[in-house]
């Protein structure tokens, strides 16, 4: 025979998307999202983008030939995750901040347990958390795009004891926060606000978020359990719901952190269960935590149990009992 035949189990069917594909589907869903906070931010966004990705394969080239491992940077995993990273960073951080986060993403993050598919964290976020915890100031200093400002007058700056210096150096969360979230839904929802790089933008987010559902990369389960819990115990807790969802990081998490493959669970009702832990999470930090933004840290909480949510979730096998005694 010219060929190998090669006999497998059933049941023999075939996905069109293989892993590469979608992570570079996941690259052109947070095009919109990317391409917003450089608008709004300049060129110095762009650079932070674009030392992130590059700080990220370089990094996973280096660990793969260090551990003997085939190269896997053109699988665009480590495209993926420097993006992602990126889109977290405030628009005032030096170079050298992606390129620390994005070197501990890819090492400790991902490469540490053998790589792509072994890693128990979503790396980009774990690289986020280290940043966070190492250079909180640097991690917390924002800005408004130019002109977005307007909605600032100053009775309500002055009666908050706020001047319009301490306003602009807040997001949106950090507003509501001390009290004053009078910011247009409108301005939100464009983006024009102080934010990370690709959370700004609910319009972006949401158009790559569409994306992703429409050719089912991603399941709406977790996305929907996510945004879904927000908003419940918003109004349960008397707070603005459209506010939390458009305020912060939610948007982006729940469409393209939350829905990592590797990291959440494989079963149906597992997801929307991790949907809602990340949910409620979110909003326990936000309502009583030190932190305005919850997100980060509620995705990292419930990637630690995804391996419990697949156990108690796994479906019975057709025909399948619970043994007596």
């Amino acid at each position: 025979m010219e060929t190998e035949v090669v006999v497998s189990a059933s049941p023999h069917l075939r996905a069109g998307l293989s892993a590469e594909r979608i992570m570079w589907l996941v690259v052109a869903a947070l095009i919109p999202a990317a391409g917003t906070g450089v608008f709004y931010f300049g060129r110095h966004a762009l650079l932070i983008i674009l030392v992130s990705i590059a700080t990220a394969v370089i990094t996973e080239a280096l660990t793969c030939i260090l551990m003997k491992r085939p190269l896997t940077i053109g699988d665009g995993s480590a495209v993926v995750t420097g993006l992602l990273l990126a889109l977290t960073l405030p628009p005032t951080v030096p170079l050298w901040i992606p390129a620390a986060g994005s070197a501990f993403a890819i090492v400790l993050g991902k490469q540490i347990y053998g790589g792509l598919g072994y890693n128990p964290f979503n790396p980009a976020l774990v690289g986020r958390a280290f940043l966070l915890a190492s250079w909180p100031v640097l991690m917390t200093k924002w800005v408004w795009p130019e002109g977005s400002l307007g909605w600032v007058t100053e009775p309500p700056a002055a009666a908050l004891g706020l001047s319009v210096d301490a306003v602009a150096g807040s997001t949106a969360l950090g507003l509501w926060g001390e009290g004053l979230n009078k910011i247009p839904y409108l301005q939100m929802y464009l983006g024009k606000i102080a934010g990370s790089l690709g959370e700004t933008s609910a319009l972006a987010i949401l158009l790559g978020g569409l994306f992703l559902l429409v050719f089912k990369i991603i399941d709406w389960r977790i996305p929907v359990g996510f945004l879904g819990t927000v908003v419940v115990l918003a109004f349960l807790w008397g707070e603005d719901p459209l506010f939390h969802l458009l305020a912060g990081g939610l948007l982006l998490g729940a469409f393209f952190m939350a829905t990592d493959y590797v990291t959440t669970p494989v079963t149906p009702r597992g997801r929307l269960i991790f949907g809602v832990g990340c949910g409620l999470f979110t909003m326990l930090i936000r309502m009583y935590g030190g932190l305005p933004e919850g997100v980060c840290y509620s995705i990292l909480l419930m990637n630690i149990a995804t391996p419990l949510l697949d156990r108690w979730t796994v479906p019975k096998r057709f025909g399948e009992v619970r043994a007596n005694g």
